[in-house]
């Protein structure tokens, strides 16, 4: 066993536990309880450990930025309620602040790699602000960037401050396993990006009208479009159907378009349709899907600083 994930979600921890059968992310072992109830010694032996693991996002990001399953790393991304405006919006008051028990073990285990995320708003910016210097009390090197999951081809905003800390004597250790293969591809995919960007009006989310496709006869409305660089619509011609060229690449450019009660269509990730009304599990699959992390994006991340500790 490699990994150590904590998440204390009864659903959420079968998943990871389907995910890690399938061989989709480190294997290793699912723990149910709170992250206040663990204890230091009970993580020896472990490479990497992973706490609010979710549906186990951050192992799949690391494994796609070329990070080995025996490479120690620890991942966190505490719980955004606190600090969100689909939360309470308590702060440090709220009972879901719970850095203080992951700062914790951090201390006393002393992992010599750290990536954390948060959700990127004002509300937040004392709570990075926290983090950064109980991780510079220990002896961390503390870095961190916000920026949105649009900036890596998603047809939606969430943004998200991502961070990474490493212990100051463990910086030979972070090496970076950076293939050539991996700089060009996201070099190529950072100039598909721009070139969208440029070539297209992006004003309401992936649509510059905000109404998403066109109805055409035979759609009813509710079609998925794909394209060398994803679809806005189409042109409203029954006999040619045109592809409009949109901002989306790479694997957001097969997005499926839901019509919404505002009679707008909006672009979600690929795969979404089946959580619709009477699908099984949907509220289970809701909330974790709802609290995961954008795997590309953290992908970007961990391969920036990969590179960055060069």
């Amino acid at each position: 066993m490699t990994a150590y994930y904590n998440e204390h979600d009864k659903y959420a921890a079968q998943w990871l536990r389907n995910l890690i059968t399938a061989g989709h992310i480190a294997p290793g072992d699912v723990d149910e309880r709170s992250i206040e109830d663990v204890r230091p010694d009970e993580l020896a032996g472990y490479t990497q450990c992973h706490f609010f693991a979710g549906v186990g996002v951050w192992s799949l990001a690391l494994r796609n930025a070329g990070w080995p399953d025996n490479r120690q790393v620890w991942t966190g991304s505490c719980p955004c309620q606190p600090f969100s405006s689909a939360g309470k919006s308590a702060g440090f008051n709220d009972e879901r602040h719970l850095w203080p028990a992951f700062q914790w073990l951090i201390q006393q285990c002393q992992p010599p790699v750290v990536f954390g995320e948060q959700v990127a708003s004002k509300a937040a910016g004392p709570w990075i602000d926290l983090v950064h210097a109980d991780l510079e009390a220990m002896g961390y090197t503390f870095g961190c960037v916000p920026f949105p999951s649009a900036g890596v081809g998603a047809p939606h905003i969430r943004d998200r401050a991502y961070w990474v800390a490493h212990a100051s004597n463990s910086r030979r250790q972070f090496i970076p396993i950076w293939p050539r293969v991996n700089a060009a591809r996201v070099g190529a995919e950072k100039s598909r990006l721009k070139s969208c960007y440029d070539s297209a009006d992006i004003g309401g989310l992936g649509n510059a009208n905000g109404q998403g496709p066109q109805r055409h006869a035979g759609d009813g409305g509710a079609a998925r479009r794909e394209g060398p660089g994803g679809y806005r619509g189409y042109d409203g011609s029954d006999a040619e159907q045109k592809p409009i060229p949109g901002p989306t690449n790479g694997f957001w450019k097969y997005v499926d378009w839901l019509g919404c009660r505002d009679g707008k269509w909006r672009p979600v990730e690929p795969g979404t349709f089946p959580l619709a009304y009477g699908a099984p599990a949907r509220v289970g699959r809701l909330r974790a899907y709802g609290n995961a992390i954008n795997a590309y994006q953290a992908q970007i991340f961990i391969e920036s600083a990969m590179e960055a500790a060069a």
